[in-house]
């Protein structure tokens, strides 16, 4: 059992992702429900009512033409199947595809990647998607696992990116390095690297602009940030990560498409799936991309950005009673 287990639990820590799914999943099986309203077998009419209720509770096209092809294939191996059994086969296929899609566990229980130190980890995403508090709710929980822990405020063309970051800061008691508005991005991440190699901290999250309007200046800025890091520590960033708005369904997939078309994006955290019947897209999300989900937010603590698990994702999404 590791350090983030004795702090929050594991059993807590499914509890918060159910009741974060809370809404997805009443979505989800409604949209199902009705589906095999009045049938009795899995026939072509289910088939396609339920691949109509997949792409509207957000799974995505390429996903859900994905399910239902298994599914098919579960019909026509079995011959009959009844609509009672609908429920345990679609968490099959689910898990079954979520099993083929990329998942790094290095964020276990919030332990960092052995090898190196500090570990520098960068943060995109567009504005309001819940960037900058993803940050500092990384920094909380790594910071309660044991970890010391550097925030750069490289966002410095939006003067409430760095207030909110501050103050993040300040709850977490997280030293920053920051500038005035305005400043070169680029050199707020190169003196929070240089601060975070000084004071021999275990990880540095560094936040960036969120701008998407102009995918070659913001490919053009990244390129820098990396370049200057790489003078202190060659092989920086060790993560760029992505930050995704779950409530935003298929417009969060759109984002990921084209921020990975503009930089090399390594992890994905996908936020704000409490207050939507949209988590659905954590599927779609995850089949897609070559890209591993390693967080997921469900509530505004702290405590509910949950280090992103297949099995247990499914579980909550399927969990009923929960």
């Amino acid at each position: 059992m590791g350090l983030f287990d004795k702090l929050f639990g594991k059993k807590q820590q499914q509890e918060t992702l159910e009741q974060g799914l809370q809404k997805t999943r009443e979505g989800f099986f409604s949209k199902i429900t009705k589906a095999i309203a009045g049938k009795s077998t899995v026939d072509e009419e289910v088939l396609d009512n339920l691949e109509e209720a997949l792409v509207s509770a957000d799974v995505g096209i390429e996903t859900t033409v994905e399910i239902i092809t298994r599914i098919e294939k579960r019909v026509a191996k079995d011959k009959y199947l009844n609509t009672s059994e609908l429920n345990g086969i679609l968490k099959q296929e689910i898990q079954n595809i979520l099993v083929a899609a990329p998942q790094d566990t290095a964020y276990e229980n919030y332990e960092l990647p052995a090898g190196h130190k500090p570990h520098v980890i960068l943060v995109v995403g567009v504005n309001g998607v819940g960037k900058t508090t993803t940050i500092g709710k990384l920094a909380h929980n790594f910071s309660r696992a044991g970890k010391s822990v550097l925030l750069g405020a490289a966002d410095t063309f939006r003067a409430a990116a760095v207030d909110q970051l501050t103050i993040w800061s300040e709850r977490t008691n997280v030293p920053i390095v920051k500038k005035e508005m305005g400043s070169d991005p680029a050199s707020v991440a190169y003196d929070t690297v240089i601060s975070g190699v000084a004071k021999n901290v275990d990880v540095i999250i560094i936040d960036t602009a969120g701008r998407l309007h102009n995918k070659a200046y913001l490919m053009d800025e990244l390129t820098k940030i990396k370049r200057v890091i790489q003078k202190v520590i060659p092989e920086a960033p060790h993560e760029v990560m992505l930050v995704l708005d779950g409530s935003t369904g298929q417009n969060a997939l759109e984002q990921a498409k084209h921020f990975t078309a503009a930089t090399d994006v390594t992890a994905l955290t996908i936020t704000k799936l409490d207050g939507t019947a949209k988590g659905g897209v954590v599927l779609a999300i995850a089949h897609q991309f070559n890209i591993p989900v390693k967080f997921i937010g469900v509530g505004e603590k702290a405590e509910d950005l949950l280090i992103f698990n297949k099995k247990d994702f499914v579980e909550g999404l399927f969990n009923v009673e929960g």
